[in-house]
């Protein structure tokens, strides 16, 4: 790929119209072209080579090539230092970042580091939305707890951090989606225990029968999301026959959905506290 500017340095205008005509030039992105055509990741690239060359990744454009992308990229998230100032572009938004970092490379682009990435957008979202990004960011192993924890010490001044320090000590990678984080997240703020994701429920062979997304294992209390998967008719027998089962081994399975979670909290957790009980 070439900027416009080092390709008039190479070629002249009439040969750069001759070659686009041909196409053996195709234009990429505004200011940017390329000698063959360009997919989603060259088209990022080729972003990144209108920007200063400082400019990485960040936030949830970090986030999702990182592997631990839970939240929406609506737009694509840059960072450049806070002495440059932040160019304006259709679809980017620009951070500046007063703290140093050096660039990994993730496919070619340079993005800020896993833990730096987790930490920065923990500090930035919502508190629901925070416990999702850090557990996701432990699933993938893309960091460890102590790397969080050593992250936020560097943070420590900036907004936002006093939540992520709270969060670290709660986030667990056996978390296996945005909602069950949240539904966790939900439990603990309602002052109940923390409960254990990911609960395998093993048969009187002591062979593993059924997963649960939380559960107080000593209590045989088991708590499930339900979303959209759960309405195909197919899931549906499986689910009647998995909760009979495990009614009959005494478990008390309480089950909730998005109402719950986002509408109703407080429902949530006097259910399970009546559970409990």
């Amino acid at each position: 790929m070439w900027r416009t500017d080092a390709l008039m340095r190479a070629l002249t205008v009439r040969r750069i119209r001759t070659r686009l005509a041909h196409e053996e030039l195709v234009r990429v992105c505004r200011g940017v072209y390329a000698d063959q055509p360009c997919g989603d990741g060259d088209e990022l690239l080729a972003l990144l080579l209108r920007l200063p060359g400082e400019a990485m990744l960040t936030r949830q454009s970090a986030a999702r090539r990182h592997g631990f992308g839970v939240l929406r990229e609506d737009v694509i998230h840059i960072q450049l230092p806070a002495s440059i100032p932040k160019p304006r572009l259709p679809g980017v938004v620009v951070h500046h970042s007063i703290l140093p970092v050096l660039p990994v490379f993730v496919g070619g682009v340079p993005c800020v580091p896993a833990a730096r990435c987790a930490v920065d957008l923990a500090r930035t979202v919502r508190r629901m939305d925070a416990l999702p990004v850090l557990d996701a960011a432990l699933r993938t192993r893309s960091v460890t707890q102590e790397a969080l924890l050593e992250e936020v010490s560097i943070h420590r001044a900036l907004r936002g951090v006093r939540q992520v320090r709270e969060l670290v000590p709660l986030a667990d990678g056996r978390a296996e989606c945005r909602q069950e984080s949240q539904l966790r997240l939900v439990l603990i703020d309602g002052r109940l225990p923390a409960p254990e994701p990911q609960i395998w429920v093993y048969d009187r062979h002591g062979i593993p029968l059924y997963r649960l997304d939380l559960g107080y294992r000593e209590r045989r209390v088991g708590i499930e999301y339900d979303g959209s998967s759960h309405l195909d008719r197919d899931r549906l027998r499986r689910d009647r026959e998995r909760v009979n089962w495990l009614d009959a081994n005494g478990w008390r399975m309480r089950y909730f959905t998005d109402r719950d979670l986002y509408q109703r909290p407080t429902y949530i957790t006097t259910t399970v506290r009546a559970a409990l009980a």
